[in-house]
Parts: structure tokens; sequence; C-alpha cells
């Protein structure tokens, strides 16, 4: 029974929570102006846990026949055959009720606007199919973590004053699409093989990279211009030099004639910069106002 527990956890990488999960609980804090309470950050993270089991599941299934044919995914665990469909459709399932019942514990307006949120946790995996704008797409997919988080709490999404929570979805949309600018590099020949549609495979590595490039200093004016807004002061302005020192290193580890080290840049500084984040965010609302 572990054994295939511990299959299944590594089929959909779900210690990469730690990805979104720390945006989810800045959009918390950011909710709050502080901690909120035990009950509210528990429900958070239920539906965080859920909602990424669901999109990674689903993911596995609808791309299973390419990670099959592709030499880099090919060892993955549904195309060996040590995991079946049905546990992953099981997953999904099962991750959908947790889901509904985490939004339904937390805001009515969870719980309304949960069908747009399922629409983009189980359309984006096929978006690759027919645009290469799919890396935005998955961008705002992630980007919906702290926005759920701030609706959960605030209960609206419209007004004026939940314009931080538009800001940060922003800025996690054009940090996950960068990253994952640099991810499908490595898949470039298999993508113009299969007719699958990425920046990479339509405009060139060189060029994805670039635009990479743009996409993390789009984030960085993004979360700079949160900062000042909300005035969180030195805590959050030196998390965020961290974080612009961490997405240079990330940018020099690869090139278009070296993508050996992708998976460090991908997994390794990615998962510092959201937990890093998340603490300037956290000591900025606890010790940097003026």
């Amino acid at each position: 029974m572990w054994r295939g527990v511990r299959v299944f956890l590594e089929a959909i990488k779900f210690e990469h929570t730690i990805f979104a999960l720390p945006f989810a609980y800045i959009g918390m804090l950011l909710a709050a102006g502080g901690w909120p309470r035990l009950d509210q950050v528990f429900w958070i993270t239920v539906a965080m846990a859920a909602a990424r089991t669901l999109a990674m599941s689903m993911n596995r299934l609808a791309d299973r026949e390419y990670d099959a044919r592709n030499p880099r995914t090919a060892n993955r665990p549904l195309p060996r055959g040590l995991l079946r469909p049905e546990t992953l459709r099981w997953a999904v399932g099962i991750s959908g009720v947790i889901l509904v019942i985490a939004a339904w514990a937390l805001n009515p307006l969870c719980v309304a606007l949960l069908p747009v949120a399922l629409l983009f946790l189980i359309g984006y995996h096929y978006t690759k199919r027919f645009t290469w704008l799919s890396h935005w797409i998955l961008g705002f997919t992630d980007g919906l973590a702290p926005m759920g988080a701030w609706i959960a709490l605030r209960g609206s999404f419209w007004k004026p004053e939940d314009l931080p929570a538009w800001i940060l979805t922003a800025a996690v949309t054009l940090w996950i699409a960068g990253f994952d600018l640099i991810y499908a590099c490595q898949d470039v020949d298999f993508d113009r093989r299969e007719g699958l549609h990425s920046v990479p495979a339509r405009f060139g590595v060189a060029a994805a990279l670039r635009l990479a490039r743009l996409n993390h200093l789009g984030m960085l004016l993004l979360l700079a211009g949160l900062g000042l807004g909300l005035r969180l002061g030195w805590p959050y302005g030196l998390g965020l030099a961290g974080v612009a020192a961490l997405l240079v290193y990330e940018h020099r580890l690869v090139s278009p004639q070296d993508l050996s080290r992708v998976d460090v840049a991908f997994f390794n500084v990615n998962a510092y910069i959201s937990v890093l984040l998340f603490a300037a965010t956290w000591g900025g609302l606890a010790w940097g106002r003026w």
C-alpha cells in the first residue's frame, strides 16, 4: 500500500505544491492584514493541496500518450505501468470533492466561483494542443491561488481595495509562465515532431529564454509596486532583492547552448523564490509597515 502511495505522490510531484502554496498564503496574509483564524489557514491549505492534486492527476492523464513517446518523460510511473489510469481518475474525483468541501467551509463566493477554477485546473492541460499561449494559461491557473485565498477571507474580488489580489495573480502568472518557458525548451524537438504548441517550438529556444527574462522582470516590477502600495517596508524590500538575485541565478543556469541544468532552475530555485517571498511578506506586515 505505502509503495503505491509513494508512486502516486511521485507521479503528481506532490512536493511541488510548495510552488503555489506560499503565494496562496501571501494572498491570505494580505487579505487579513496578518494571520487569519486557524480554521481559515487549515481550509486554504486543504483547498490548495486538493486543487494541485486534481490538476497534476489530470495532467498525467491528459498527457499520458505524449509522455510515453517523449524520451524525457517515458520513465514516469504511468508510462512505465507502475500506476494505473484508474488511480489517477479516482484522485481527480476525490480531490474535486475535497476542493468543494474546502470552498464551502471558507466562503460562499468560493463555491460560486469554483466552476471557473475547475475549468482552468482541468482545461489548461489541453491548451498546448492548439496555442503557444499555454505558458500564460498555466501561469494564470497557478495565479488563482492567491486570488482564491483573498476571496476566501474578503468575499470579493471586484472592489478597488481588491487590487492587491489582482497584482499578485498577475505576478504569479508571469512568474510561472517565465519558468515554464525555460522548462519547455527541453522538449522543443519533440513538440515540433508531435505538432504541440509552445514558444520554444514556434519561435526557438533563444527567443523563449529572452521572453522568460521579460516575464520575470515584469513579475519583479509588479511585486515592487505591491510592496510600495501596501507599505511593506524593509523586510519585504530585502526579500524581493533576494528573489531578484535568485531569478538572475536561474537565468544564468540555462542558455540556448546548454539546457542541462533546467531541472535545478525549475525545481530548486523556484521553490526558494516562493518561500522567500512569503517570508518577506510576513515580515513586511509584522515589522515593516510605516
